[in-house]
């Protein structure tokens, strides 16, 4: 049996022969960067990468060896990738991302648009954003707002992005790709919502309710315990309010604000009846300019994949290689391709610094139709 120190000493021995053959390896794709700059060659050679992987993989004396020599090599082509994005940087060859940097977003003499009626949360993330002498009108769908904005109808639409406890509001995920628009700032607004009726009704006359999806996500412990309540999509919370007001029936409720009830002249029969008393949402404020705010510390950016593995693992090492802390992460399905997704990222960040260009170079170059979506 061999003593396990020696056989400890061993390793070290060959560990430290590694770190010298690896900066032996960077000190020559370091050169490499030189020539690609002067060449005006592409750092990512994907054929040359697989040739090279197979040749090393068939060097191994079984399935494992062979996975793990692919799994090493890997990780160090991605570390010489990396080396040479950021002599790439550092040379200016990288340039100028096509977003224009502002002092402020401008507020004064805009039309904002939001998705609802008079009392929509989406109103009140308007107000809170812009002010309360904004000059905002509605539309019916977030299509609408997105489609009015990139017509120049509207200098900005606010939509809801996320909420505390019911999740992403994906339709707004999807079309962020899909439109030639951008987030320059966001909104945390507390909702706080009330089961509304004509005036008269109690709880137990109730068998309809009407809100959002997402309203009615977020009281679904409430609906749970009045079984008699059948739940009603509609466009917005203060869509149903409006309409169980103009109706007045008294076996109809909705949904929706304190506010939506003083609007539409409605009773509070129960109030904060959302199964979270923590319940927030985040709106976006969108626009068609590429613009971000001196000093923005938040990026967003989408991105697809190659369908193989591994692939999004490699992609995330360009977040901590260049120290930048990724703050939140989701797929959607891409359309008219079974079981592939599109990722959506936000990291902190600001489109002048280095490490970001690094990141977004590396990840332009290996991903699949990255955009980015906003600095704010």
């Amino acid at each position: 049996m061999e003593d396990l120190k020696e056989l400890r000493k061993s390793i070290d021995e060959i560990d430290e022969q590694l770190v010298a053959l690896f900066e032996q390896r960077m000190d020559i794709s370091s050169r490499v960067a030189d020539y690609k700059i002067e060449n005006g060659k592409s750092v990512f050679d994907k054929e040359r990468e697989n040739q090279k992987l197979s040749h090393l993989c068939a060097l191994g004396r079984n399935d494992f060896e062979n996975t793990g020599i692919r799994e090493l090599f890997q990780q160090l082509m991605s570390m010489s990738r990396k080396l040479q994005y950021r002599k790439l940087t550092e040379h200016g060859v990288l340039g100028n991302l096509p977003f224009i940097e502002v002092d402020d977003i401008r507020k004064d003499n805009v039309r904002i648009v939001y998705q609802g009626v008079e009392g929509a949360y989406s109103q009140a993330a308007v107000l809170k954003y812009f002010g309360k002498d904004a000059n905002m009108f509605n539309c019916q769908t977030f299509r609408d707002a997105m489609n009015m904005i990139a017509d120049g109808a509207a200098d900005y639409a606010v939509l809801p992005i996320e909420n505390s406890s019911a999740g992403i509001v994906s339709q707004n995920y999807d079309m962020l790709s899909e439109f030639e628009n951008y987030i320059v700032a966001e909104v945390v607004v507390k909702i706080e919502h009330c089961l509304l009726g004509v005036k008269g009704a109690k709880v137990e006359d109730i068998s309809t309710v009407y809100s959002h999806n997402q309203g009615l996500m977020q009281c679904s412990k409430y609906l749970d315990l009045h079984r008699s309540m059948t739940a009603c999509e509609m466009e917005n919370t203060a869509m149903a309010a409006k309409k169980v007001a103009e109706e007045g029936d008294i076996t109809q409720a909705a949904i929706a604000s304190r506010n939506s009830a003083e609007l539409y002249g409605l009773d509070i029969l129960e109030d904060n009846i959302a199964t979270s008393g923590n319940n927030y949402t985040r709106f976006i404020v969108v626009t068609n300019q590429r613009v971000f705010v001196k000093g923005a510390g938040k990026i967003s950016v989408s991105f697809e994949l190659p369908h193989e593995s591994g692939s999004l693992y490699r992609l995330m090492s360009h977040f901590i290689y260049n120290g930048l802390n990724m703050t939140d992460i989701e797929s959607r399905p891409v359309p008219g391709r079974t079981f592939e997704y599109r990722f959506f990222v936000d990291f902190e960040g600001n489109l002048n610094e280095s490490a970001v260009k690094n990141a977004l170079r590396g990840i332009r170059e290996e991903a699949l139709n990255l955009k980015i979506l906003g600095n704010y």
